[in-house]
């Protein structure tokens, strides 16, 4: 069930806590393909599954770091509900690290908690700690600190 945050107080009472745990999400050949147009970053581990099955350690493809990373805004999507909200602002990361490959057709999940919840430039400023897990691995694939700013109707 997700946790619900109408203003600063409702987020203020859930620092510290873990906010849940996503869906699943599979990162598929055609997802790093489309990642890999959209950034122009088509290096050969991550766009040639023929080269990587003969040439690269996990015998395919793997995901970009920035793609994992970049998952989080999904990810998140069923852990929280803003009912007041009017947009947010992805403003920061503060620390972000891709602790191992995430081979083609692995399914990830997210992990969040809420680090620290403020009233900032009109908007409720939350700071997140996330995982990214691969199903079947017990240490998160990447994780990062990021910076959200929750323009909300009722602050």
């Amino acid at each position: 069930m997700p946790k619900v945050i109408r203003n600063l107080a409702d987020a203020q009472a859930l620092v510290g806590e873990e906010l849940g745990l996503s869906e699943w999400i599979v990162v598929d050949q055609n997802r790093i393909n489309q990642f890999a147009d959209a950034t122009d970053d088509h290096q050969w581990i991550h766009v040639d599954p023929e080269r990587a099955a003969k040439e690269f350690p996990l015998g395919t493809t793997c995901a970009h770091g920035y793609l994992t990373i970049s998952l989080i805004p999904a990810l998140i999507e069923g852990m929280v509900e803003f009912p007041t909200i009017e947009r947010l602002i992805n403003y920061g990361i503060n620390k972000a690290r891709f602790r191992t490959m995430v081979p083609s057709g692995s399914r990830v999940r997210m992990r969040a908690s809420l680090k620290s919840a403020k009233k900032r430039a009109g908007a409720l400023q939350c700071v997140l700690d996330c995982d990214i897990e691969m199903e079947g691995q017990v240490k998160p694939v990447a994780s990062a600190e990021i910076i959200v700013m929750y323009f909300l109707t009722d602050l």
